[in-house]
């Protein structure tokens, strides 16, 4: 009786009906894209740091992200490799360079060198080409969101140029995408050198696997103690030159720089904060107008002995329908909105986790916006029935 009750008059007025479902609808997609983007943005920042799975990282000193590079002073790997605890340690070239097109122009991309291996940040997923040809000359592999943009739109085989000397495409990955919206483009750690114009012993990074069962933070200690005789008891301990930080650290450091040291994690929230306080608004006006266009019809189930509380049952039931039809349509939208921008340079993720999140901050958008109405009705005198 009270489902029924109250369908019948949320149908009696289709027009509220069709607002109050734009409304939820508008909100849903808008909380569910800007989420997204925030944990989307999160997995771009940390991609490569969680696929190199390293437990510390020798870093210069204050680095603030993985795409924050500077050179090392030199042979911290052969460091690292001679503290006890220390199971494998990996060079890193990470620098900023400019790749020219073969069409003319010119745009800024992120190097990444390594030694190819894929647990040592080697270009993974892989969908044309061989990983292996990265050993050749000048090769390197991007990604497939980036072919139209560095002009090698016809993908193996194409070049461009990196820092004067040539770049052949060798392997295209797909999914590799940066937070700053620059290509990546890897390469081998000695040809990674040659772009950057270092030394055979630089690094931008070196990351380190601890042996298993051996405790991090105290190799981590030992390790800075070595490399810079820094003070020991102290999981980032550094001088001048370079720091011994965890991978937690580092995941840490990435996020505060992209997200919250440019603001743009903020932003995102707030456009979420924003969604939920207009579906709010729109509810809670159509709910409280439908409400008060049945006053005389709650009044009479008032002198008929019907109590408060089912009336307010009532208007609850109908702010729930709501937000179950509104959530459906609207995170079918969102899903159709990810679907459209796949193979665009932006990443939003909605896990299931995360719409089942979303369904429950509808439903309590929804409930909150039904106390007005519940609150007009709870004023209802009964004895209106019989004056009209």
């Amino acid at each position: 009786m009270t489902f029924t009750l109250a369908v019948r008059n949320l149908f009696h007025d289709k027009a509220s009906l069709a607002v109050t479902l734009v409304g939820i609808i508008f909100s849903v997609v808008l909380v569910s894209i800007q989420l997204g983007l925030y944990y989307g943005s999160h997995k771009l920042i940390l991609a490569m740091i969680e696929h190199t799975r390293a437990d510390l990282w020798i870093v210069p000193t204050k680095t603030k992200s993985f795409d924050d590079p500077m050179l090392l002073p030199g042979r911290e790997r052969h460091v690292a490799m001679s503290v006890p605890g220390v199971d494998d340690a990996f060079d890193l070239v990470v620098g900023f360079l400019e790749w020219r097109k073969q069409g003319g122009g010119a745009i800024p991309v992120v190097l990444v060198g390594s030694s190819l291996a894929d647990d040592n940040l080697g270009p993974w997923n892989v969908v044309k080409g061989d990983v292996a040809e990265l050993t050749l000359p000048n090769a390197v592999a991007v990604d497939e969101t980036y072919l139209r943009e560095l002009d090698v739109e016809r993908g193996i085989g194409d070049s461009g140029q990196v820092a004067g000397q040539r770049a052949r495409v060798v392997a295209i990955t797909r999914g590799i995408r940066s937070f700053t919206t620059l290509p990546y483009v890897f390469t081998r750690i000695d040809q990674a050198r040659s772009y950057v114009g270092a030394t055979a012993e630089a690094a931008s990074f070196v990351g380190i696997r601890v042996t298993p069962g051996v405790d991090a933070a105290e190799v981590a200690d030992a390790l800075a103690a070595k490399l810079n005789n820094a003070e020991v008891g102290k999981i980032e301990s550094f001088s001048h030159r370079a720091e011994v930080i965890s991978s937690e650290v580092f995941r840490d450091r990435s996020i505060q720089r992209w997200l919250y040291g440019t603001g743009a994690g903020a932003a995102l929230l707030t456009g979420a904060a924003l969604g939920l306080i207009v579906g709010t608004v729109i509810v809670a006006q159509t709910l409280y107008a439908s409400t008060k266009d049945h006053l005389v019809e709650f009044a009479t189930l008032r002198a008929l002995g019907a109590s408060a509380s089912y009336i307010h049952r009532v208007i609850l039931v109908q702010a729930i329908f709501s937000a179950i039809v509104g959530f459906l349509v609207g995170i079918a939208l969102s899903y159709l909105i990810i679907e459209v921008t796949r193979e665009t340079s932006l990443v939003i993720v909605i896990a299931p986790l995360l719409a089942v999140q979303i369904f429950g901050l509808t439903l309590a958008m929804c409930v909150i916006s039904a106390l007005s109405a519940i609150f007009k009705v709870t004023r209802i005198d009964p004895a209106m029935v019989f004056s009209r």
